[in-house]
């Protein structure tokens, strides 16, 4: 093997996701998933050389599921104690005003990244865990974190500020941050590689939608605008989080239901979005139940389209105008449903829709628009493992 391989490592609360890549190839090695870590009897795959190897584990903690993704390795293949590993890459999602690109893990940074665990509950916990326990199994190569927020350091002044004291807001780090930046990043570049001219390519909305949604506004390939903010909470409805809320809604829920802070977080974050107003968060159950007349699905579908449009009018304001729109994530690829919906009335922002283009393939990078469309609108499958593969070989190789 010419090119040494890099096994990034996605770990959340409850899950570990890995994909050995090479990453100048793009080639995938293995690709594997360890879910609901903490449970009796939950379900592990590893996926290599075209073959499956599907089972149940009882692995307690992240540790224990590094030792499962080891031993998956070791039996299915590629031994990653033979592959010449030339690093780990780790996804982080919340970097905080520290981190503001791809770095190189010490003791030093693992601390770091713990006291941003205030900013991020959610996940930066379960990364620092997955660091530690993969520091520990592969303390021969180099770790390196790469971060969901990194691609939006440098927003704009005025867009990442919020509108309170700021002796406030910088001493307890409160700014907008954005995520999903990773992905923003990809499918931009990927994008502009398929226009005819990419020089030409300056103004792009990129919009991810899978269980997180958030979309972005790219201005010659420097990010200006995104829907998150402080949290991945802000912006878009998606699977179960609620997206943009009055801020008041807080002190009212406790005022008049008398839930208390981690009460409405918790139901903003787990019961909301398609879940709070369908019942489900899977999309593709809002689409069959939608189908069959129900309401609260329909109502779900309907502002779910209508907070997309909401960004992508503001976004093409910001930017002053718009060459490409590119839709990505597991929904943004998937569903043609959706993307038609989301473009229906937008010919007079210059952006239309070919229906047969749109209902083409979803795996492949592929334009969807007219072609007397104004705005170019394309598909672009992210590839958020081979980003994060990337950037960690550069890293080192620097």
């Amino acid at each position: 093997m010419s090119e040494r391989p890099v096994l990034v490592i996605n770990a959340g609360s409850s899950s570990v996701k890995y994909r050995l890549i090479v990453p100048g190839a793009a080639e995938v090695l293995a690709d594997g998933t360890i879910e609901r870590i903490g449970e009796s009897g939950g379900p592990y795959s590893h996926e290599t050389g075209g073959e499956e190897f599907t089972g149940d584990h009882d692995a307690e903690d992240i540790t224990a599921a590094l030792r499962l993704l080891t031993e998956q390795f070791a039996e299915h293949g590629p031994d990653l104690d033979h592959v010449d590993l030339l690093a780990v890459g780790h996804r982080v999602v919340h970097g905080g005003p520290e981190f503001s690109a791809p770095t190189k893990i010490t003791d030093e940074v693992v601390d770091t990244l713990r006291d941003l665990s205030g900013l991020a509950p959610l996940h930066n916990p379960a990364a620092v865990a997955g660091i530690e326990a993969a520091r520990q199994r592969f303390a021969d190569v180099p770790h390196v974190a790469v971060f969901d927020t990194a691609f939006f350091a440098d927003l704009p002044e005025v867009a990442r500020t919020y509108a309170i004291p700021q002796d406030l807001a910088e001493r307890h780090r409160v700014r907008r941050y954005g995520f999903h930046g990773t992905s923003h990043q990809y499918v931009a570049e990927r994008a502009r590689g398929l226009a005819a001219r990419p020089e030409e390519v300056r103004r792009q909305i990129t919009v991810h939608l899978g269980n997180g949604c958030s979309a972005a506004a790219i201005l010659d390939g420097s990010p200006v605008e995104t829907s998150m903010g402080l949290t991945p909470l802000q912006g878009l409805v998606m699977g179960t989080r609620s997206g943009d809320i009055d801020p008041g809604l807080h002190s009212y829920l406790y005022r008049e239901a008398g839930m208390g802070p981690e009460e409405v977080d918790s139901l903003l974050n787990h019961e909301s979005g398609l879940k709070g107003l369908s019942g489900v968060n899977d999309f593709r159950e809002v689409l069959r139940r939608r189908a069959d007349g129900d309401h609260g699905a329909a109502l779900a579908f309907d502002l779910y389209v209508h907070r997309i449009k909401h960004y992508l009018g503001a976004y093409w304001a910001v930017l002053g105008g718009l060459d490409q729109v590119i839709f990505t994530g597991g929904v943004g690829e998937n569903s043609a449903e959706l993307r038609a919906a989301v473009i229906d009335g937008l010919a007079g922002l210059g952006v239309t829709i070919d229906q047969q283009r749109n209902a083409a393939d979803p795996t492949t990078e592929r334009v969807v628009s007219d072609d007397d469309s104004p705005v170019a609108v394309l598909v672009v499958p992210t590839d958020e493992e081979l980003a994060i593969a990337r950037q960690t070989a550069e890293l080192i190789r620097s």
